[in-house]
């Protein structure tokens, strides 16, 4: 590593990489650090993805995506079901990613861009020069190295160091978090739909998921909201629900991770600084999905790392622009979320039971989600009052 760059991105996932990527392409000199030794792995992700967000990013590839599916099932506590074709079902359906092949695709793609990737490298504090951020301090095989940097890019993830850092309040609350827990299930055959279990019956403030992976595979995990969970562990919940319907599946892997649900923070810049994805709590507080979100804010950032370095000007006047453009897009969807959100988990089993009953007679399968809580407010005022200045 040499001793400066235009910019030091912290963190390789999808968001890190399309920065870096974004900025090298704009001919800047770009660091990308991960402090893990293999980009990709562990997964702390469900995997899933809607097609049309990915697509702007990146063409698919049989390398990285598992699955295809048609779309997604919501299954109320007494086992009723809402079907949602892939057109329209969640932002987070339509592929399931091999998200340990995608994020080194993606940061392959940076590297042959022209940005610099090193693996096992750790920010361990940023530096700074008459109070601005001029770069990180890196701890790669044991030896510290200060590293200068125009511009530095958090995307370090929901455990993100670097906001905080930089002074930018980036704690969670427990209900600003989701605990969760993923198997990786083999000899189960989970058809060609991402499945949603929700209710007290499942979790606490959070659903159960599964989401098909071909070869009689599938994601099967669980989130349950921090201020609900109490002595509840998402592991035991998880281990009930296979036993109960999945009894013959067997499990190939287990990872666990918080994702934030907390809406957009207060701020995502400082002077000559950024935080893009679960660092800036950019994951989309209804479903927990930030894959393209991160993304999208990635493209951003880089684009406004380009226009700082043409003016030579890194302030939170011109970075300014990022924190405008993904609040004017990323954080309105995220915002609207929230407020669902908040509405369902006061929700009882027996009131999203009827919620479902509610849409008998009519075919769901066409209807974005807008539209379905649209029409679910209209059916249920009293219990959705809240929801009838969004709809």
């Amino acid at each position: 590593m040499r001793d400066s760059y235009d910019v030091i991105v912290v963190g390789a996932g999808p968001g890190g990489s399309i920065t870096a990527k974004t900025c090298a392409e704009g001919g800047l000199d770009v660091l990308m650090i991960e402090k893990r030794q293999e980009i990709g792995d562990p997964v702390r992700c469900a995997e899933g993805v809607g097609t049309d967000a990915l697509k702007k990013h990146i063409a698919p590839d049989k390398r990285w995506i598992s699955a295809e599916v048609k779309g997604s099932r919501i299954i109320a506590p007494d086992g009723t079901q809402i079907l949602m074709s892939s057109d329209v079902a969640m932002k987070d359906v339509g592929y399931t990613l091999e998200r340990k092949v995608f994020d080194r695709v993606l940061a392959q793609n940076a590297a042959m861009a022209g940005a610099e990737v090193r693996v096992k490298t750790r920010a361990t504090a940023l530096l700074k020069n008459n109070g601005k951020i001029s770069g990180i301090k890196a701890m790669y095989m044991g030896e510290t190295k200060d590293i200068k940097a125009d511009i530095v890019i958090g995307a370090d993830g929901v455990e993100s160091k670097v906001g905080r850092w930089a002074g930018i309040d980036t704690s969670l609350k427990p209900h600003d978090i989701e605990t969760c827990a993923q198997f990786l299930i083999s000899n189960i055959d989970p058809g060609e739909y991402s499945e949603f279990y929700i209710g007290e019956k499942y979790s606490a403030g959070g659903y159960v998921w599964i989401f098909p992976k071909g070869g009689y595979t599938a994601n099967v995990g669980i989130g349950i909201l921090g201020s609900k969970s109490g002595k509840i562990r998402a592991l035991s919940l998880l281990h009930d629900f296979i036993e109960t319907h999945i009894p013959h599946g067997k499990i190939l892997e287990l990872v666990v991770g918080g994702v934030p649900v907390s809406g957009p923070i207060e701020k995502t810049i400082a002077d000559g600084l950024m935080l893009v994805g679960d660092a800036a709590r950019q994951s989309d507080p209804l479903t927990g999905g930030g894959i393209t979100n991160a993304m999208d804010a990635g493209l951003i950032a880089g684009e406004v790392c380009i226009k700082a370095k043409e003016k030579r000007d890194y302030s939170v006047k011109t970075l300014k622009e990022y924190e405008d453009r993904w609040r004017a897009t990323i954080g309105k969807e995220i915002s609207r979320s929230l407020k669902v959100k908040n509405l369902l988990i006061k929700l009882t089993d027996e009131q999203f039971n009827q919620l479902a009953h509610s849409l008998d007679g009519i075919d769901a399968s066409t209807m974005e989600l807008p539209k379905m809580l649209a029409v679910l407010s209209r059916k249920n005022p009293k219990l959705l009052w809240e929801l009838r200045s969004l709809y």
